[in-house]
């Protein structure tokens, strides 16, 4: 059968196909150009036969050019690339690569002599011979390529253009210390620096073979404001200024110009220039001390983000991705910078959020994709900074109560803040809930936009012969769930935050901490019975709730009554939850976080009646006897295993407060077997709960037994025996083939072993007798019902206790024959058993057979 995949997958399928061939299309068309200018046919000097497959010409803007930033011979479009007609050995070098090498040391040094006689011998020729060295090679240099690449030597034509950018360079520092000696050095600077640039640009529009001189002066154009700046002895501000305005120059460049190196160029020292800028504005912004202060810095910045959307809204996706980002943080510090020194400590952090959702407001205007999705990101990192500010507020006002576990019921804080049980004071408390507020409010707005500008759900129209969004719809589903998720958190960090900035009393502040317990475990049983469309928003929502009810729970314990209130209305809205909720494992989350909430009430409710912690231990077992009703009344659902092991829990905690008192231990542990025997009467936990249900019988016995002073190993062990043996003859009854080992063997060893092991300690003769004769019944009843485990434990047991009482008469005896006799005992029984080996070994044959044929 053919696979027909839905609309929404096979328009990302054809999207990313479209992306790959256009792609492939301007790397050919790259390496196709590099081709031309190498070969150089006949035509217009310096300029290729466009042939039939040429790109389209460039516009202004950028994504009209094929291959932007790689210029030819640079990375992959280096000559040899693709198919080479001939492979030169390993680790020889090329005829190409070999005049490439020569050609750059001889420009090399061809320039440290230049510089050698201009800054070393310059005082020992005259004026004129100087000027006139200078100036004749200047000239000649600028001059030789031109030949050159009539004769198609474009290498050899590149490095002395090279040597030419550096001659003139070294002659203006030669007319500086000629013709202006005097005058400032970093003004002389920084208008050379402009005149070399608009030279050297000039001289590479000349010669458009040339590569070097246009970067140059590119790379020339970074220096003049720089130097002007500095040479006013400007402040920070001003070489801030400077720099963006560098930069700028550079994003207009970049634009305008369709030469791949010279764009490249541009791009990357314009990237640097502006960012440096930009920190500079960002410092000045950050230090002022009044709203004036702030105003120029803000402007400054003002002026960066015009520029930078100017540049982004004309780039390629992923510099106006970065453009739109960094023009975006740039509004939010200048307006945010301006309003922060006239508000309180602390409230700043609000004012950048709600001009970081200004920005994201204007993003939706009429903007290229590339550019909003920068200045989305822009306002999603200030709101990141915002919530790591907001962060420690929250988890004191989470993990304060902790603190106060060990002092429970001490008595009711006067106000939520000293209920916070902390020594960690917080300085911006009233502005937290605020932060966090709008914070909630600008992701609800993510959340609400991150479909598309105009709020539906529709894919974004996609123009053609441009590549679509291959991964846009991931992209708005992924943003969508994400701004869910931080709308969830932050909203309850407000809310959660808040009792603690008015610093409430005590009471409205564990009321309200159970209140948004609620509120979120309602909104993820929605999510659960599918009311809510973003699942990682139950998720969250069911996360939170659990985190609270912790919180909550630890506040309560400072009072009495707030205890029983807090864990009361947990333990209902857990019932509440478990019940509306569809899923399986919310449901028994739910449940199990119900019985640990009882559980807590119940030892409360032994605290309040003044009973100390082993005699409250009974009054904890009844939440445990409730889960086990509650079990056999749900049966094979899945929320009963869960809920029943947290009942087990709490008969865990009934035991360790009963461990004090030998008589409590020993109840509780009787109480506690008969609810695991009550469990076991179910077929479905008779496997689980059979075992431990004997068990704590018997040790609840033994414990008794202890404390009443009772020391024969007898009374701890026939009350397991005797019940054992019960249940062993009703399974052989209801099963005639099952062992008598399994049926019997338990409950046999239970008393037989520890009796024999008292035996040897005992000097009287009451427990041996009875013990042998208990054993001397059990294998005459082996043998009589062939029943191999009652043979085979009866006849040892006989047997070692009969080898009890003859010991003494033995060692007796033993001390009265001469030395020799018992070695002689010894050979007469090796004769006898060698005179008759086959006829013994017959016997012991027929012997385990007939015991072996036992069942």
């Amino acid at each position: 059968m053919e696979h027909v995949p839905p609309p929404a997958e096979e328009l990302t399928l054809l999207d990313r196909e479209l992306v790959r061939l256009d792609a492939r299309r301007a790397q050919l068309l790259t390496r196709r150009a590099w081709l031309l200018t190498v070969l150089q046919p006949p035509g217009t000097p310096g300029t290729p036969h466009p042939g039939p497959y040429a790109a389209p010409a460039a516009g202004p803007g950028w994504g009209a050019a094929p291959g932007w930033g790689a210029a030819p011979g640079w990375g992959a479009t280096a000559p040899g690339w693709g198919a080479p007609a001939r492979t030169a050995p390993k680790g020889a070098l090329s005829p190409r690569g070999a005049q490439h090498v020569l050609l750059i040391l001889g420009g090399l040094l061809l320039t440290i002599a230049a510089i050698a006689f201009t800054v070393v011998s310059w005082g020992r020729m005259g004026i004129g011979g100087r000027a006139a060295v200078l100036g004749v090679l200047t000239v000649a240099a600028l001059a030789a390529p031109v030949p050159l690449l009539r004769r198609k030597l474009p290498s050899t034509a590149e490095a002395l253009a090279a040597l030419a950018l550096v001659l003139t360079a070294l002659d203006a520092y030669a007319w500086y210390r000629v013709a202006a000696p005097g005058t400032g050095g970093l003004g002389f600077a920084a208008g050379a620096s402009a005149v070399l640039a608009v030279l050297w640009a000039g001289y590479g529009l000349l010669l458009p073979a040339l590569r070097v001189p246009l970067p140059a002066a590119v790379v020339g154009a970074q220096f003049p404001f720089l130097f002007w700046a500095a040479a006013t002895d400007a402040s920070a501000l001003g070489i801030g200024w400077a720099l963006v305005l560098t930069a700028t120059l550079d994003g207009v460049i970049a634009i305008r110009c369709g030469r791949p190196a010279m764009r490249a160029t541009a791009v990357t020292v314009g990237c640097v220039t502006g960012f440096v800028g930009l920190l500079t504005g960002l410092a000045a912004s950050l230090t002022a001390q009044s709203a004036a202060a702030a105003v120029s810095p803000g402007v400054l910045l003002l002026v960066a983000a015009g520029g930078l959307l100017l540049v982004a809204c004309r780039a390629p996706r992923e510099f106006g991705t970065a453009g739109g980002a960094a023009a975006g943080l740039a509004v939010v510090a200048a307006v945010g910078g301006v309003v922060r020194p006239e508000v309180p400590a602390g409230w700043w952090v609000a004012v950048y959020l709600l001009c970081g959702a200004a920005v994201a407001a204007a993003a939706r205007g009429p903007l290229p994709r590339p550019v909003r999705r920068g200045a989305r990101a822009s306002v999603a990192a200030v709101a990141a900074g915002a919530a790591l500010w907001a962060a420690p507020a929250a988890g004191v006002v989470l993990l304060g109560p902790l603190s106060r576990v060990g002092d429970a019921w001490a008595g009711a804080p006067s106000g939520a803040r000293e209920a916070l049980g902390t020594t960690l004071l917080w300085p911006h408390w009233n502005a937290v809930p605020v932060v966090l507020a709008v914070l909630s409010g600008l992701c609800a707005a993510a959340h609400r936009w991150s479909l598309r500008p105009d709020g539906t759900d529709a894919p974004e129209a996609v123009a053609p012969g441009t590549a679509g969004p291959s991964v846009s719809v991931p992209r708005r589903v992924t943003a969508r769930r994400t701004a869910g998720v931080c709308v969830v958190v932050s909203g309850w960090g407000a809310l959660l935050t808040l009792p603690a900035a008015l610093d409430v009393p005590y009471p409205v502040a564990w009321a309200a901490q159970t209140l948004w317990v609620g509120a979120l475990l309602a909104v993820g049983v929605r999510g659960c019975r599918g009311r809510v469309a973003n699942p990682a928003v139950t998720v969250t929502a069911l996360v939170c709730a659990g985190v609270g009810a912790v919180s909550a729970g630890a506040l309560s314990l400072a009072s009495e009554p707030a205890t029983y209130a807090v864990f009361g209305a947990l333990a209902a809205l857990a019932v509440t939850g478990a019940v509306r909720a569809p899923g399986g494992a919310v449901r028994a989350v739910l449940g199990c976080a119900a019985v640990m909430c009882a559980i807590v009430v119940a030892r409360a409710a032994g605290e309040s009646l003044g009973l100390a912690g082993h005699r409250a231990a009974p009054i904890v077992l009844i939440v445990p006897a409730l889960t086990v009703l509650l079990g056999a009344r749900l049966r094979r659902d899945p929320v009963a295993a869960p809920v029943e092991a947290a009942g087990a829990l709490g008969a865990l905690v009934a035991l360790g407060t009963a461990v004090t008192d030998a008589s409590a231990l020993s109840l509780v542990l009787g109480l506690c077997g008969v609810l695991a025997a009550g469990t076991a009467v179910r077929p479905e936990r008779r496997a689980v709960a059979g075992w431990p249900a004997v068990a704590l019988l018997a040790i609840a016995v033994w414990v008794r037994l202890a404390a009443s002073g009772v020391s024969a190993p007898e009374a701890y062990t026939l009350p397991l025996t005797l019940p054992a043996l019960a249940a062993g003859a009703l399974l052989r009854r209801r099963d005639r083939g099952a062992s008598s080992w399994k049926a019997y063997g338990g409950g046999l060893a239970v008393t037989l072993v520890p009796s024999l092991g008292a035996v040897w300690a005992d000097p009287h003769w009451t427990r041996p007798l009875l013990l042998g004769a208990a054993a001397l019944v059990i294998t005459l009843a082996g043998a009589r019902f062939r029943l191999q485990a009652l043979l085979v434990l009866g006849g040892a047991a006989l047997a070692l206790d009969g080898l009890h009482e003859l010991a003494p008469y033995v060692v007796q005896v033993a001390g009265v024959l001469p030395r020799w006799v018992p070695p002689a005992l010894a050979g007469v029984l090796l004769l006898a058993v060698g005179a008759t080996y086959e006829h013994r070994l017959r016997d012991a044959r027929r012997l385990r057979d007939a015991v072996v044929r036992m069942r």
